[in-house]
């Protein structure tokens, strides 16, 4: 091939062998506003320049009959050779009649989809590792908050308060006695993050707890247990928690052995400890014992009884009760005499205490009456009887007055059978003569004498001490 002398113009529109020399030559004709330079060692390589001297590596062929045109790249970036080399490889995929346009969008799709995946897949990821960040702690507070028993609206005070017993972290000072309080035996587990809670790890916090009180310890782990239980419910926490973890082996043969309680009054202990309850020098926890006994309630269904739950004129008692919201039995005698004869006293803000059995504990009622009842027994010569004991003697001695098995148990308020006497609730008015029997029959055993006629008295108002 002649050499091109220095100085002559380059033929655009034709097919020459690109070189550098001949590539920095290229000017665009006057009034076009591009031109196209061939080259003859790869078909369809071009260089095109414009009007203003802009110069690029082209790639031109058809495809299904129509012109396809791909700018490479600046000759200032690409050689000679490498342009070669791509144009070769456009014309391969044209010559299969693959459009490189539709190929980059293809791979501009996937790419796409890929980085997409990576994004969702990062989230999902940094997703768990935060839900795996949940501690026991964040998801106890909402427990207390939320999960509450199936058959009732919320906690019951007494168990809330046990509760919060439980997470405390101790250090303050006891009320009773010198020095700090212990933390509940719930607090170490707090700060653990909810997968970290298997059957190793909480067999080895059992053990620990153990050593300071089994049976504490065993509370404890029951409460966590329930929780557990409703973290299995939540979706946020469902895949974190292994809700049967305080069920493992290892904790359950290490539980303390448990006796169901059968302590009752037997008919020959009742009136030694009538009597011994009578003479207590406190006239409030005096006056809830034998309540206790003669209505069979449950103890914090006893002590949470208020004065506007108390019908002095149509002798009937409303109590909150376990299993429903409340439940309204008979006031018979005796209980409304007994009722009447208490002072009605001041609350610290200087109006009348709501509550019947009063006091000045931080709830205004009266809080822990185990001591006195414990003075009581020693008294009367009794070894040992619980205050759910008194419940069980009424029970008991209810039968053996001759009321029927599902009166005793409306009283109560226990879910009677329905198959020990075709059961069906009774109205106040229906069992108010079998509470009034099994009313006597306590009485005659415990030898008191009763006007049932004499005038009621009504509760006065006293200042408290």
């Amino acid at each position: 091939m002649a050499r091109r002398k220095a100085g002559e113009a380059v033929s655009l529109e034709s097919a020459q062998e690109l070189t550098a020399g001949l590539i920095a030559a290229l000017k665009c004709p006057a009034g076009k506003a591009q031109a196209f330079l061939r080259d003859t060692k790869a078909p369809g390589l071009r260089v095109r320049v414009t009007a203003n001297g802009a110069k690029a590596f082209v790639f031109e062929t058809k495809v299904n009959g129509k012109t396809l045109r791909r700018t490479i790249g600046s000759p200032v970036a690409w050689t000679i050779e490498a342009a070669r080399i791509e144009a070769n490889r456009l014309r391969v995929l044209t010559d299969t009649k693959t459009d490189p346009r539709e190929l980059e969008r293809q791979q501009a799709a996937q790419r796409a989809a890929e980085l997409a995946a990576e994004q969702v897949r990062a989230q999902e990821q940094a997703a768990q590792q935060q839900a795996e960040s949940v501690t026991v702690g964040s998801a106890w507070a909402r427990y207390v908050v939320e999960g509450s028993p199936k058959r009732r609206d919320a906690w019951k005070p007494r168990y809330v308060a046990d509760m919060a017993k439980m997470v405390a972290p101790g250090g303050e000072p006891k009320k009773r006695g010198a020095g700090l309080t212990m933390p509940g035996h719930l607090f170490p587990l707090l700060a653990w993050r909810l997968v970290d809670v298997n059957e190793d790890s909480l067999a080895a916090w059992f053990k620990t707890e153990s050593r300071r009180s089994k049976h504490q310890a065993t509370r404890a782990l029951m409460m966590f247990r329930g929780f557990l239980r409703w973290c299995a419910a939540v979706p946020e926490y469902r895949a974190l928690v292994d809700r049967d973890a305080g069920k493992a082996p290892a904790i359950m043969d290490n539980l303390p052995e448990t006796k169901r309680r059968t302590d009752a009054l037997e008919a020959a202990q009742v009136a030694g400890w009538w009597t011994a309850v009578e003479q207590l020098p406190n006239p409030i926890a005096s006056a809830y014992l034998r309540a206790l006994l003669l209505t069979g309630a449950r103890r914090e269904e006893m002590a949470a009884l208020r004065w506007d739950a108390v019908d002095f004129r149509w002798r009937k008692l409303t109590i909150a009760d376990k299993v429903g919201d409340t439940r309204t039995f008979p006031l018979s005698d005796y209980m409304a005499h007994l009722l009447a004869s208490l002072p009605r006293r001041m609350g610290a803000d200087g109006k009348p205490s709501p509550f019947v059995f009063a006091s000045v504990s931080k709830s205004g009622r009266i809080a822990d009456p185990r001591a006195s009842h414990d003075r009581a027994l020693s008294e009367a010569g009794i070894a040992a009887l619980t205050l759910h004991g008194l419940r069980r003697s009424f029970s008991l001695l209810g039968e053996a007055a001759g009321a029927p098995a599902g009166a005793i148990a409306q009283v109560m308020g226990h879910r009677p059978s329905a198959t020990a006497e075709g059961y069906r609730p009774r109205s106040v008015d229906a069992l108010r003569p079998f509470l009034q029997r099994i009313e006597a029959h306590i009485l005659s055993l415990a030898g008191v004498t009763f006007d049932a006629t004499a005038t009621l008295n009504r509760p006065r108002l006293v200042k408290t001490a």
